[in-house]
């Protein structure tokens, strides 16, 4: 193949990270570098770096690649994972592009590299597009348009973007229900890993990044390279060792057979795939969190502290019951009463009645009208639990149009939780859900919605021939949430999903808080927000406090341990608070008031964690954007009680600024302890002392935590 005008480069700069970037006439951008910025790179200098980087051949391209691109294709010689595939009923599956046209432009939020490529006897048109922000997050993704008559299907289409050769090890996630989160290493040696997701969302098991870097990398230091897919449907995350040298990091959506077959003029885009880097994990996870709050539609007042009726009451609603949780929450000073499942017609388990989105007149013979008055009376706000997307066959919808049920042409298939999935593709169905429950946020005022999804999208075929829905029905989902947001300014809305199953930066885009997982038990959260945590900011983490035994794993935990790990996020309380004691309710108010003084601050500053060399001593923190103040929290998960643990290194202050370091009182254990000597009055350490030779850690046993101010000295 020939190109018409000699390949050239082009440097992007936002923040502390540089792009350069292979340009060609016939291929699409090929990215040499993406990482440290790389200072102003004059013209030459560019032109010297494309040569610098050409391999010599002696047996072609094929076996001496010298340019992959985020689209890499077999016609460029490469043998590994396409970029894309796709074909016109067998032909016209392997694109040759005629022209590939280039342009950068530059606006306030970002640099963005669009390419445009010509394949015009195959007659496809593939655009890509790389967008570069203010603080370094990078994201891609890849457009296909069938130019022709007759229907262009694509199969697979997974942008891709290169680590270098020093990247030597993977960082994923793996888990189960209510087990999320669980970070696990490999190798990246020769071959593919590849997580897939075939469940109609991520999933509990979701690798949420895949990350790559220097063997050892921590979350202060060790160079790491990482993907995150925006997207809440059919997924995957691989990581790619190449024989030929090169080693990329891609994702993109899974599509069923058939699913995306495109007529004249149509497209298809995939989602898109957001990456950074940084000198560890806490710089890697900065720029997702600084993305995050940037948003236009990032919640600005401050998180209200919540009570979930979920484990105080389960399916057993009663109106008495739910009125004195209510008094009993405001008096604790909760600002916002979750009810959940249990509260529409004929629920008294999970064995029927979703999409029967009617109030339940045996349990509310009025309505829930008595209730939210209660609710607002006592100054709280008032959300409601939907599960939108799903349906029991015993339901009075169900029974009325069963054919509003995705399935096969066997029927709708498994049951999962006794529940299936609603066809939300079906403009009739999605009209009615949007329209019940709309009715019930203008009746009630409802401000926040609890939105679960409860069974994945296996056998999800849609319409009369039961052709493949997943993709169609995520995006009703999508536009069921955004159509309820433009009716209901204001409304906030919860990405449950069953817990973690669905956090990803696609939902995150009309939604405001996620629930981490249906396990609250303390010890596991702190695994989960931490790992959470690399995309997502501590306001956007539900983290809820449970009674003593927790109702997932039965362990028995103190309330200081419970609370103390909870405030690590946006609070919550999910707990029957009309049989606890008077010393545990005076207790739990003090937690939330901590909290209320707080969550300014761990809502909007910089989340840092240490490697604190312990596997089972954790030490979490989040300092002030101007880095007068900080919280940190410092965990034994499994130490034997009064095993010393040495020094304690306070990472992320700045480091020629005096700090007073105090513990919090609220969290220090009143058993007679020895303490450590810095506990009665504090002390002034700098912040390089604090990081580099650190403090004596206070003896605790397992699951026992404490929290320590750090407040900069003359800042008020």
């Amino acid at each position: 193949m020939s190109q018409t005008q000699p390949a050239r480069g082009v440097h992007l700069r936002r923040g502390d990270t540089s792009l350069a970037v292979r340009l060609d006439s016939t291929e699409l951008p090929c990215i040499l570098h993406w990482g440290p910025d790389l200072g102003d790179l004059a013209v030459e200098h560019l032109a010297d770096l494309l040569r610098s980087l050409e391999m010599p051949t002696d047996d072609g391209a094929i076996y001496q690649h010298s340019w992959a691109s985020v689209l890499p294709q077999q016609t460029s010689g490469w043998v590994g994972r396409p970029g894309l595939l796709g074909s016109r009923g067998g032909q016209a599956w392997a694109l040759t592009f005629d022209s590939v046209d280039h342009t950068v432009t530059e606006s306030s939020e970002c640099t963005r590299l669009t390419s445009v490529a010509l394949d015009a006897s195959a007659g496809v048109e593939v655009t890509t597009e790389i967008e570069l922000f203010g603080n370094g997050l990078l994201r891609l993704r890849a457009c296909v348009r069938n130019l022709a008559e007759t229907p262009y299907e694509v199969t697979l289409l997974e942008p891709a973007l290169p680590v270098p050769a020093e990247a030597d090890e993977l960082l994923d996630m793996a888990g189960r229900h209510a087990h999320e989160r669980t970070p696990q290493r490999h190798a990246f040696t020769q071959g593919q890993h590849v997580r897939e997701a075939w469940g109609g969302r991520p999933g509990h098991d979701s690798a949420t990044v895949l990350c790559a870097g220097r063997s050892g990398f921590g979350f202060r230091s060790g160079r790491v390279w990482g993907v995150h897919l925006g997207w809440s449907g059919n997924q995957v995350l691989c990581a790619e060792s190449s024989f030929t040298g090169w080693k990329l990091l891609r994702g993109g959506e899974l599509l069923m057979p058939g699913e995306m077959v495109l007529g004249h003029d149509e497209t298809y885009a995939s989602p898109w795939l957001y990456a950074s880097w940084g000198e560890g994990l806490d710089a890697f996870s900065g720029r997702f969190h600084e993305h995050l709050r940037a948003r236009e539609a990032h919640p600005r007042r401050e998180r209200p502290v919540l009570l979930n009726t979920w484990e105080a009451v389960y399916f057993d609603l009663d109106l008495d019951k739910l009125v004195e949780l209510a008094v009993r929450a405001a008096e604790l000073g909760v600002e916002r009463y979750v009810l959940d499942d249990g509260w529409f017609r004929g629920r008294r388990d999970d064995r029927s009645s979703l999409g029967d989105w009617v109030v339940d007149e045996d349990v509310f013979p009025d309505g829930l009208a008595p209730l939210v008055k209660t609710v607002r009376s006592l100054g709280m706000e008032f959300g409601l639990w939907f599960e939108p997307e799903m349906v029991s066959l015993d339901s009075e919808l169900a029974r009325a149009h069963p054919e509003w049920i995705l399935g096969t042409h066997a029927g709708p298939g498994i049951s999962s939780r006794h529940q299936h999935v609603l066809d939300l593709t079906n403009e009739d169905a999605w009209d009615h859900v949007f329209g019940q429950i709309s009715t019930l946020v203008d009746r009630y005022g409802i401000g926040y919605i609890k939105w679960d999804h409860n069974r994945a999208l296996t056998g999800a075929g849609r319409g009369r021939d039961r052709t493949p829905g997943v993709h169609r029905q995520t995006l009703a989902a999508y536009r069921l949430m955004d159509a309820l947001r433009a009716r209901h300014p204001g409304l906030e809305i919860e990405s449950c999903c069953g817990g973690g199953g669905r956090l990803d930066l696609g939902v995150l885009e009309r939604t405001d808080r996620v629930w981490v997982s249906d396990c609250i038990d303390a010890h596991e959260r702190h695994r989960l927000v931490r790992w959470t945590g690399l995309t997502l900011p501590p306001e956007l983490m539900g983290t809820h406090v449970g009674s003593g035994a927790d109702h997932i794993t039965g362990r028995q935990h103190t309330l200081r341990f419970r609370a103390g790990t909870a405030l690590w996020g946006h609070l919550g309380v999910e707990w029957d608070l009309t049989t606890i004691s008077e010393e545990e309710r005076e207790e739990l108010r003090s937690w939330i008031a901590l909290h209320k003084r707080f969550r300014g601050l761990l809502h909007s500053g910089r989340v840092v964690r240490a490697d604190t060399g312990h596997d089972a001593l954790q030490l979490d923190g989040v300092v002030a954007v101007d880095g007068l103040e900080a919280l940190f929290r410092l965990s034994a998960l499994n130490l034997t009680l009064g095993r010393p643990a040495g020094r304690l290194r306070i990472p992320g202050l700045i480091p020629e600024t005096a700090y007073r370091v105090t513990p919090v009182p609220l969290t220090v254990s009143p058993e007679g302890r020895p303490r450590p000597a810095w506990y009665d009055g504090g002390v002034v350490m700098s912040g390089r002392l604090l990081d580099e030779v650190g403090l004596v850690a206070p003896l605790l046993g397992a699951d026992e935590l404490v929290i320590v101010h750090v407040v900069a000295q003359g800042a008020s």
